[in-house]
Parts: structure tokens; sequence; C-alpha cells
């Protein structure tokens, strides 16, 4: 039975410190992860910001909101699909520490996984999925978002990821493509998204898939055979041991409810690579 979503969308954030999870890689993809907080630059209005807190954040406890479209259109490599979710989720979450929820999404999102760290229940979730019906990918995200990603406090002492295993299409959300990605950017999800289209041709799905994962600070996969699905989770694994973390209070000091843009660099090394979502919602004063 499909979980009901409610209506009510009201996120309450501390505007006094921004939060923002970031990779650096080089040229060839490979990580850096020897840099100080005197190697960043964090801009925010073209004004550049003081860091508060600046920490490799490999060890802090993840909770993950695995996104598994049921559709139709899944429908013919479904079961690979299964089992690169659960091989994912064996590999990624320490039991004592980390917590998973799995939620299927056809005509209607469904929590078929509430938060747990216990791989076993996650496991048996997943591989009892079965595909059909229409799309409702935007309710998903909304819903896993707010209502499960964001329960546990303070926010900047967990990581957040979403993982969207799907083809991008929806055609049964009540909430649009740009709400489901508010809800995203204010509850600090980095998204990574797993393309189910094995044609070779850009769909407008993957076209949306890339767009959530660029603009949270994730990456958009696009495995051509299912077997390639496999290297992707592990590309997501390794991306989440591997970011840094940077606190700071924004100068000058907006409680206007609005989207203010971010950057972050690294100062007099243009050869790297910074990964991170592109700002953040205020909340209003």
């Amino acid at each position: 039975m499909a979980q009901e979503i409610p209506d009510a969308n009201r996120i309450v954030l501390d505007v006094s410190r921004v939060n923002m999870l970031f990779t650096v890689s080089d040229k060839k993809g490979r990580f850096v992860t020897n840099l100080t907080k005197d190697d960043l630059v964090i801009t925010e209005s073209k004004k550049e910001q003081s860091i508060i807190e600046f920490v490799a954040e490999s060890d802090l406890p993840l909770r993950l909101g695995i996104l598994v479209d049921a559709s139709n259109s899944v429908r013919d490599r479904f079961r690979f699909q299964q089992e690169a979710a659960v091989e994912f989720i064996n590999q990624v979450v320490r039991p004592r520490q980390d917590k998973a929820t799995i939620i299927s999404y056809d005509s209607a999102a469904e929590l078929v996984a509430d938060l747990t760290g216990d791989t076993e229940v996650l496991a048996k979730a997943i591989r009892g999925l079965r595909p059909g019906g229409g799309t409702a990918l935007f309710d998903a995200m909304f819903y896993a978002c707010r209502d499960k990603l964001m329960q546990d406090q303070p926010r900047h002492k967990f990581r957040r990821a979403m993982i969207i295993l799907g083809d991008g299409d929806d055609n049964a959300s009540r909430y649009t493509r740009d709400q489901a990605l508010e809800m995203a950017q204010k509850a600090d999800v980095v998204v990574y998204t797993i393309s189910t289209n094995n044609s070779k041709l850009e769909k407008e799905g993957d076209k949306l898939l890339k767009y959530y994962a660029e603009e949270t600070g994730g990456i958009p996969f696009f495995p051509f055979q299912v077997q390639d699905l496999t290297q992707s989770f592990e590309n997501i694994s390794n991306e989440l041991r591997h970011q840094y973390n940077i606190i700071y209070r924004p100068e000058p000091l907006k409680a206007d409810g609005l989207y203010h843009k971010v950057d972050i660099k690294v100062r007099d090394r243009k050869d790297l690579v910074v990964r991170a979502r592109k700002g953040y919602y205020a909340p209003k004063g």
C-alpha cells in the first residue's frame, strides 16, 4: 500500500550557518583528500566568506534515500537493478552508524523500508519490489527529503544522499520538477542518479537526472549495459567516503527565503575540480 504524502511544507532552517558538502578531484577523476581550510575559497554573491568549520568528512553517519523506479518502463532490466542496489547497500551501510530508506515509485511513491541500518531488512524490501504503473518521481523525491532524510538533526552532523535508479520520466506527480529539487536543496541532500535508459540515445529523462545531480553536487551515471550498474554504485560508494564539509556564516546575513548561489574553489589550483551544490535556500525571517 502506497505511503500517503502530506501537503504540509514547512522547513525550519538555521539562517546563521550554511553547510556545504563537496568533493575535490583532479582532471583524471582521482579524489584529492589532503586539502586544508586555507586552500579553499568560498564565495556568495561574489563576496568571499569566512569559513567557521572545515573538516574532511570520511566518517560522518550516512542517511541514504534509495529511490527505485518500479514503473512499467524499467521492467526489462528490473531484476538486475535490484541485485545491484542490494550489493550497494551491503557495501555502504554500516549497521550501527548509517541508515537507509527504500522508496519505490510507480503511479505513487511508496515507502517499502523506513530508515534503518539493518541491511537484511533493506535487501528484502528491494527484492520484494515488482514493476508496474506510472511514474511519480518528483513526489518520491519530495517525500524522501522532507519526511525521511531530514529527521536526524543537527543537519551538519549527518551526510544525506539520495540515489535515484530510474529513467527520469514523470507522469503522475503532484509536485513539480523544481519543487522536488528545492526540497532536496533545503534538506542538504546530494542526489546521485543512475539512468536505466540503455538506448544509447539521450532522452529527456536523462537530462532531468543530470540536472538533479549537478544542482545538488552529485553525479549522474548512464550505464549502457546492465552489468555497468554495479560500477556506478561502486563509484557512488567511493564518493560518499571522500567528502569535505565547510560551514560558514553568510555575510551579509539575509533571511529572505530566496535561493543564494555559492561557489567553492581551490585557491590557485585550476587543475582541480570541485563538485558541490550550487547554492541554498535561506529561511524567511
